[in-house]
């Protein structure tokens, strides 16, 4: 009977889980729709059953490390709330998977979890100071410092998305203004589209999209910008411009050796990035770049899964040697 880590990754949109030998190697893998609109307890019940479908008759199931949207408690495997899982406030996830399945269970932020598959195993591998971000439908991230990942005094740390960058800027999710979040995200990308293409400007963008407007995201944003569209381009410059102020402000405060950049948005390469890179390096202190390199993501969508796999065996075997809670997150 082999042992066996079960890892989960907790989306908005879909629910995938995977089993990993102790050694990494992947045995099994599903994913379902979350379906978070039907609420807390149908969402949990098809954790439990994506969980449940992976694990295989002969091997014994040891741990299980999920990766979840925050903010939420690392160390408790509470969710405190989440913006895409209608109901879930205070929901203290990792006790009730641990009284279903009987293992350890870690919890933690899904960029953290993605940040430390990056730095174990992906663009960050060799490098003890980096940063991943991921830009998609928000902007997240994850430090690790000195080899550890870095979670603030309520494990609340690595917010990169709520940076602000321009003061009087839009609002964004958060409550706040002018966070990256608001101006560099793929659903702020497609606002200011849809904003200027309705104030006048000429663009190809509207025929990439099917139906009205208003359903435009980034991706068509993004095919005009590919195609030379002037003002899809000038929109990912702009957004670029506002990655790289956060990125300038990261870099002075932690000093990476990486700065590591994923998701959906980040798929679209140079058009974002290029103009990303320019910011960091007129607006960054000189020795802070010596050595320094931003990179994109070296693992893909398999990185949260992964991520939720290191989290389980690293934590296993650090609560293991210490009196840590059998849920708590490690100090990986």
């Amino acid at each position: 009977m082999g042992k066996v880590i079960a890892a989960v990754d907790l989306g908005g949109t879909n629910i995938r889980a995977a089993l990993y030998s102790e050694d990494g190697g992947t045995l099994a893998q599903c994913a379902l729709p979350t379906l978070a609109h039907e609420g807390l307890e149908p969402t949990l019940g098809r954790i439990f059953r994506a969980i449940e479908e992976v694990i295989r008759e002969g091997e014994e199931l040891i741990a299980i490390g999920l990766g979840a949207p925050g903010p939420l408690d690392p160390w408790k495997g509470i969710i405190f709330s989440a913006p895409n899982l209608p109901g879930w406030e205070n929901v203290p996830l990792a006790d009730i998977l641990a009284e279903r399945f009987g293992v350890p269970v870690f919890v933690n932020n899904d960029a953290n979890v993605a940040a430390l598959a990056e730095h174990r195993l992906g663009a960050g591998k060799g490098f003890s100071n980096i940063i991943y971000i991921t830009v998609s439908t928000g902007i997240g991230g994850g430090i690790i410092a000195e080899g550890k990942l870095l979670l603030g005094a309520k494990g609340l740390a690595g917010e990169v998305g709520h940076i602000v960058v321009k003061p009087d800027g839009p609002p964004c999710g958060c409550g706040g203004r002018g966070c990256v979040e608001a101006l560099a995200s793929g659903p702020a990308i497609a606002r200011e589209a849809i904003k200027r293409i309705k104030a006048g400007e000429k663009s190809s963008i509207p025929k990439f999209v099917e139906g009205p407007l208003e359903g435009l995201t980034a991706r068509e944003v993004a095919l005009a910008a590919i195609e030379g569209d002037a003002l899809a381009q000038e929109i990912f410059r702009e957004a670029g411009y506002y990655l790289g102020l956060s990125f300038v402000s990261l870099i002075h405060l932690f000093n990476p050796s990486r700065i590591i950049v994923g998701g959906g948005v980040a798929k679209v390469g140079k058009i974002l990035l290029e103009p990303a890179e320019e910011t960091v390096k007129e607006l960054t202190m000189r020795e802070f770049l010596e050595g320094f390199k931003i990179v994109p993501a070296a693992l893909g969508d398999e990185a949260g899964l992964l991520g939720a796999y290191l989290l389980a065996k690293e934590g296993l075997y650090s609560s293991s040697s210490s009196h840590s809670s059998s849920h708590s997150s490690p100090s990986l």
